[in-house]
């Protein structure tokens, strides 16, 4: 005869599937992840695809105008937004090589070649002020303005430095992380990322004086400033980190999928934008940190955000695009919502 088991075996016989069937409650009432709308570029309605030469790629946005630049000649061109028109030509004595900059009254441009420097280029008549010589300009970096200085990564260094905007005097050298690319100027620092420490360096823009390193994603570079942000482009796995300026801490990590070389990262229009080789174009929401809408395909150049549109160089081409924010949004959402054709059985 079998031996009855006591009753709290048996209570602990019928209880021990329970945290198996609870676990699997509980997942079936975790939402599955919204799939991201994902167009081709090609599809997008477009605004304007203006022509500036062989090759076209940095862009800056001011007041009424948008600059971008253009090689084989060396220029910079200025659009006028109401007529998608080039209104200005300005010859470079280089190629320009890295980020443009705006502040001071002027546009910034870095070029490179022969005689390396800084071009100061006068808003309002479209015209060289000076030429501010550099030892070295690191091509696919940037440079940033503060409210009495510039400043600029020197190649092999592992130095920031901070440069008299008028003389270009160097007022200061900065031990910033070797591999330093990308200094932009927020609530009074200077923000330097670093992609061969996986890092960012916070510096003072008054004194001149690094404050503190943060830990980023792989292989961070570009950086873009807004809604109380700053957001980083980490190139090793297509990562967006999100830094509290107030705070100077790291907030949010976004999965945005498009690792690669080169691209871009802007603020403006209510969204973050990147682009990067393959995903030309990629939109956040900086309200939920999630990427709402991709497009996909060719190029992932250089970008700006402004009167009520997306700038998006093609370099192959020679063209900057501009794309309808609104436009862009709608149609993504409407694609999205319309049910797929079942196939005929």
């Amino acid at each position: 005869m079998a031996r009855a088991r006591p009753a709290s075996s048996a209570l602990t016989a019928l209880l021990r599937p329970l945290p198996v069937l609870l676990a699997l409650a509980a997942a079936a009432r975790v939402p599955a992840p919204v799939p991201v709308p994902t167009r081709p570029l090609a599809s997008a309605p477009t605004q304007a695809r203006i022509h500036l030469g062989p090759r076209a790629d940095w862009v800056a946005i001011t007041a009424g105008a948008v600059w971008s630049t253009s090689t084989r000649p060396d220029l910079v061109q200025r659009i006028d937004p109401a007529t998608n028109r080039v209104d200005a030509l300005v010859p470079l004595p280089g190629a320009a090589c890295a980020g443009l900059a705006v502040g001071l009254g002027s546009l910034w441009v870095p070029v490179c070649g022969a005689r390396p420097g800084i071009v100061r280029i006068d808003l309002a008549r479209a015209r060289i002020q000076a030429v501010l010589p550099l030892e070295a300009v690191v091509p696919e970096s940037g440079i940033a303005v503060s409210g009495d200085s510039l400043w600029a990564p020197l190649a092999g260094t592992g130095k920031l430095a901070r440069l008299d905007p008028e003389t270009g005097r160097v007022r200061q050298m900065i031990a910033v992380a070797p591999g330093t690319f990308n200094p932009v100027y927020a609530d009074g620092m200077i923000w330097a990322s670093s992609g061969v420490r996986r890092g960012i360096t916070m510096i003072d823009a008054g004194a001149g004086r690094a404050v503190g390193r943060m830990q980023l994603g792989p292989q961070p570079r570009f950086l873009a400033s807004g809604y109380g942000a700053l957001w980083a482009l980490n190139q090793g796995n297509g990562t967006i980190d999100r830094i509290d300026v107030r705070t100077r801490a790291r907030v949010a990590t976004i999965e945005a999928h498009s690792p690669g070389h080169g691209g871009d990262i802007a603020a403006g229009e209510g969204y973050v934008w990147t682009s990067v080789h393959g995903v030309p174009l990629t939109a956040i929401d900086p309200r939920t940190n999630r990427v709402v809408r991709r497009w996909t395909g060719p190029g992932g150049d250089s970008l700006r955000v402004g009167f009520g549109s997306v700038w998006l160089t093609d370099l192959a081409r020679g063209d900057i695009v501009r794309l309808s924010v609104p436009a862009l949004l709608a149609a993504s959402a409407e694609t999205a919502a319309t049910p797929r054709p079942r196939p005929h059985r």
